[in-house]
């Protein structure tokens, strides 16, 4: 248990960092955009200027697998791209930031006829249904 929850909060403390490094990428043109504080599951900033909310995710293992990995169920319930309310989700793959919009991340998936897997994520302890995606392919959905 000790490992899993190390693991959690390495993770916790990474996705900050890089929530923080996507806003720094949006403040210059939308300088009331902020990062919403505690757990909020709709999106991690928000930009009022606009009324969109951007959601961040890594995939840094993606440098190996050469996919990124989008979960859509955890523990038996819809996770997710399952039920993401974001306008826009920021995949950093561990050498960039990736924009895409939910609705084609679910085109690709849809148009590729791809098939979800099931696994326990490293940290996790319960199993997931995710769509192991490659970069390639899932980049020409992004913005």
């Amino acid at each position: 248990m000790e490992g899993v929850e190390l693991t959690f909060y390495r993770d916790l403390a990474r996705g900050k960092q890089l929530e923080e490094e996507v806003l720094s990428i949006i403040k210059p043109k939308y300088p009331s955009a902020y990062i919403k504080d505690g757990y909020y599951k709709e999106w991690d900033i928000f930009v009022p200027e606009i009324g969109i909310g951007v959601e961040v995710k890594s995939d840094e293992k993606s440098k190996y697998t050469g996919n990124i990995v989008i979960e859509v169920e955890f523990d038996g319930k819809p996770s997710a791209l399952s039920t993401t309310k974001a306008d826009y989700w920021v995949i950093y793959d561990g050498y960039q930031f990736n924009w895409f919009r939910p609705s084609k991340i679910r085109d690709c998936i849809k148009d590729n006829n791809l098939k979800v897997a099931r696994f326990i994520g490293k940290g996790d302890e319960k199993y997931k249904l995710a769509y192991l995606i490659k970069k390639e392919l899932l980049y020409k959905y992004g913005e």
